[in-house]
């Protein structure tokens, strides 16, 4: 039985990931899921695999090597899929010092725990074993060619410090591969969407305003351009390079789904106006006056775009969903999850959106 570590697996594409690979592989693997439970992180997400013999979580801070060696010494760990991330670029720009900690130093403290776990006399590593880092698209700046995507290859041209600290995790994971042969890959990914995702990213936001009939901001003329990636196809993406992937070897996952904002927006209305019965209660409050332009955010990318022709000739992967079919499931499912919604838009966060966005 293949043991899988996942950092930051109560959070949104972690969430998502555990309930991929048991839908897939079924009790012939184990998971063991580490995540300190900040604001982001919902065990609530995996309610429905909690029970499992094959399931365990751990509360635990990836920056405490302490904590992570202990994890390693008392499993058996085969591959490592490390999610755990601060991920949300206003966050980054009102607090860049936490992203730093989080995402810098806990990928060090993993690297290491991993590598003297893992590594032989010899310099050589246990049969089996692998580390998954998984990034983002935003390590490569942005595009002004609307002809331009990113590869591999494209040079890293991180503007935010949320963007920086993950261009600087990936520098740690290649450095690792260079100096101690160590086995790893990195995935870079486009936006994310579906079900579980915390609504300070734009979808979940947007969709929980227009029910409840608060204004929808939007940054600047809401023109940036963003590539769309339902989490499910991420995730098959992810099993694909951490049991098939060369060694050392960074991919791209994209969607091929590049939408502007504002459109983004303009389709969560109309899809819920659509998809809404007519004496639903929530239905009253979405219209499109709830858009409000608000001031831009510091140092915005324009566009991103990944190009998925690697993992695509390498692996077999391709994206199952279509943008259209995807955001009607991921609208329904918060439909149907209102209570989720509720728990995890109340406190700190009412707090914290009222401060971000001023309106």
């Amino acid at each position: 039985m293949i043991t899988y570590l996942v950092t930051g697996g109560a959070g949104f594409i972690g969430s998502n990931f555990i309930h991929y690979m048991f839908e897939k592989y079924g009790d012939d693997i184990r998971i063991i899921n580490v995540d300190a439970l900040t604001y982001a992180g919902n065990p609530e997400n995996l309610k429905s695999v909690a029970g499992r013999e094959n399931y365990s979580f751990i509360k635990a801070d990836i920056r405490n090597s302490d904590e992570i060696n202990k994890i390693f010494a008392e499993n058996d760990i085969d591959r490592v899929v490390h999610f755990a991330a601060e991920s949300h670029v206003d966050r980054s720009i009102k607090n860049p010092g936490i992203f730093v900690e989080t995402n810098v130093l806990g990928t060090c403290v993993m690297l290491n725990a991993a590598r003297a776990a893992w590594e032989n006399e010899d310099g050589s590593y246990k049969e089996g074993k692998k580390f998954l880092h998984v990034s983002t698209d935003e390590v490569y700046g942005s595009l002004s060619d609307p002809k331009d995507y990113f590869y591999e290859t494209t040079p890293y041209s991180p503007h935010s410090p949320y963007s920086a600290s993950k261009a600087s995790s990936d520098m740690l994971v290649k450095s690792y591969v260079d100096t101690y042969h160590f086995p790893a890959n990195i995935t870079n990914c486009s936006n994310n969407y579906g079900p579980y995702q915390f609504p300070e990213k734009l979808i979940p936001l947007m969709i929980n305003n227009a029910l409840t009939g608060k204004k929808m901001p939007v940054y600047g003329d809401g023109k940036n351009v963003r590539d769309w990636l339902y989490v499910a196809d991420h995730c098959k993406g992810i099993d694909m390079v951490i049991n098939k992937g060369r060694m050392g070897e960074t991919y791209n996952i994209g969607g091929h789904n590049e939408k502007q904002n504002i459109d983004i927006v303009n389709i969560i209305i109309d899809t819920l106006l659509e998809i809404l019965p007519e004496d639903d209660e929530r239905r009253k409050n979405v219209s499109k006056e709830l858009i409000t332009y608000v001031e831009d955010r510091k140092g915005h990318d324009r566009r991103y775009a990944i190009a998925p022709d690697k993992i695509k000739s390498e692996l077999g992967w391709e994206p199952d969903t279509k943008f259209e079919d995807g955001i009607k499931k991921t609208i329904k499912w918060y439909l149907e999850n209102e209570e989720w919604f509720k728990n995890v838009t109340s406190g700190d966060y009412l707090k914290y959106y009222e401060k971000m966005y001023k309106v």
